[in-house]
């Protein structure tokens, strides 16, 4: 998976863990709140990995152009 789509899958987990939360806590049903919060904490989990992957792609790069110049 592409270091964005990690993003928009965690950005979609963490909505929809948001909303899932919401609707628990309105309606008092507690396993809907924890299904939303472990959905939520998924999300952040994703998105997080997507940054990693751009981090190492960043830092290889730079390393390729430095090897370039030598």
């Amino acid at each position: 998976m592409s270091s964005t789509t990690d993003k928009i899958k965690g950005l979609a987990n963490e909505a929809v863990g948001n909303v899932k939360q919401g609707i628990g806590s309105a309606t008092g049903n507690e396993k809907l709140q924890a299904e939303g919060k472990a959905q939520e904490l998924k999300g952040e989990a994703q998105k997080t990995v997507g940054n990693a992957k751009d981090g190492v792609k960043n830092a290889a790069q730079s390393a390729a152009d430095a090897v370039k110049k030598i």
